[in-house]
């Protein structure tokens, strides 16, 4: 799956049916010219908000890998989250830190990865990618 895209511009989100509760994942992976070239939508199990947030990213960076990203741009809706992979917040919640470390060690990998914040509006994409995956992860359990 390997092409010759060096920079990708990624929005992800994650998001939990009540919080903790059914969580899902989605990221939009596209190239510096806006075509898209990868998604993610995963139903993860259960878990809070930030956790899905950050599973989005790591799920992001390994679908970037194979790809043959050397960058990446984040886009996510999520400030919490953001500020604290910016290490302007420190993460104080144990079930985050190991996410926060495999999203650091993994961009490790990249030679640049930023993350920036956005309005929710702006993030329609990678939330859609969310429901999808809740919403079939629904219709899977009912049936």
């Amino acid at each position: 799956m390997k092409t010759n895209v060096t920079k990708l511009i990624i929005y992800t989100d994650g998001g939990a049916r009540g919080n903790p509760g059914p969580a899902g994942i989605g990221a939009v992976l596209k190239n510096e010219k806006g075509e898209l070239v990868g998604e993610v939508s995963e139903y993860i199990g259960e878990t809070t908000n930030n956790q899905a947030e950050y599973r989005a990213v790591i799920a992001a960076m390994d679908k970037a890998k194979k790809f043959g990203a050397s960058e990446l741009d984040f886009f996510l809706d999520s400030e919490l989250v953001v500020k604290q992979l910016k290490r302007e917040y420190k993460v104080r919640d144990k079930d985050l830190a190991p996410l926060f470390m495999k999203i650091y060690n993994s961009s490790m990998g990249f030679k640049k990865v930023t993350f920036k914040h956005i309005r929710r509006e702006l993030n329609a994409e990678a939330d859609k990618l969310v429901n999808e995956a809740l919403d079939k992860e629904e219709l899977r359990i009912k049936n």
